[in-house]
């Protein structure tokens, strides 16, 4: 029986979640423990931990079948991978930083800098397409202290809150790429692999809705049943059933949650009571 070998990172910002979606998905793992290589117990999977700068390197090498990694490292390496799905999680943006006190008027600010950064790469051709003339110093962690070092008179980093560049005294100036976690997968695994890969990513998309849907139900005159069904069309309609009291109806069915507080009004208005929200653990269409 053919399984998946799939890399996830070793250590650092996309780890725990991404083995909490791997758990979320019904997939049991055996304990790690020394080893950075797990088998599930129920699913056609071997998770490999590896270092997540290495990963789309091993993707394409055809060491690893798939993995769960950043965009922002994926377009770094510049590996040919299949993208699979957007996971949600691990949301960031690589940006360009300049000192408060830097006179920044537009992204020809730059020409002549010195740009420190993890990411020659993305950042090279962003200036390319720019048509901007600064010279990249690459460097490994800690980027964020290179102006006060004077290694470079800005930066180009991962930025998730803004809170590391505010403590450096750093103002975000440009958005070089944005990035999430991202399923990936070669694009010429074998056709057992790719059925193997499809139903991980079957699973993925139920955890995902899942994440992103409520149950609801309500009790309504049955009057008003139309109105509310206009309002809250769900999967594909709600499912309505008789109260014990004559002339009322609950309804049942699933929204996105953005869109849940902006409806409790118009609900309520439409004669909406009672109205219960539920979580839900899994959406399968």
């Amino acid at each position: 029986m053919s399984v998946v070998r799939l890399a996830i990172q070793k250590s650092g910002r996309l780890t725990e979640a991404s083995r909490a979606l791997i758990a979320e998905c019904g997939i049991e793992l055996e304990p790690m423990g020394a080893s950075l290589r797990a088998q599930a117990f129920n699913f056609p999977v071997e998770v490999l931990f590896l270092r997540d700068d290495d990963i789309p390197g091993y993707v394409a090498d055809g060491v690893v079948d798939a993995a769960i990694v950043g965009r922002n490292v994926l377009v770094e390496r510049g590996s040919p991978a299949e993208v699979v799905r957007e996971l949600g999680f691990g949301r960031c943006r690589l940006s360009i930083a300049v000192p408060k006190s830097f006179n920044y008027a537009s992204i020809r600010s730059l020409d002549g800098a010195r740009i420190a950064t993890s990411y020659p790469r993305i950042l090279g051709d962003f200036l390319k397409a720019n048509d901007v003339r600064a010279t990249i110093h690459e460097i490994t962690g800690s980027v964020e202290i290179a102006p006060s070092l004077g290694l470079g008179e800005a930066i180009c980093d991962l930025v998730s809150s803004g809170s590391t560049l505010l403590a450096n005294g750093l103002k975000e100036v440009e958005t070089v790429l944005e990035s999430q976690s991202l399923l990936i997968a070669r694009s010429d695994l074998a056709t057992d692999k790719q059925a193997i890969v499809s139903r991980l990513a079957s699973r993925i998309d139920a955890v995902l809705r899942a994440k992103r849907t409520k149950y609801i139900t309500l009790n309504t005159p049955n009057v008003a049943i139309p109105e509310i069904v206009k309002l809250l069309p769900g999967l594909k309609s709600p499912s309505i059933l008789p109260l014990h009291n004559e002339g009322w109806s609950s309804l049942h069915t699933v929204v996105d949650e953005d869109d849940f507080w902006n409806l409790t009004e118009k609900l309520k208005a439409a004669g909406a009571q009672g109205i219960l929200v539920l979580p839900i653990e899994k959406v399968i269409v």
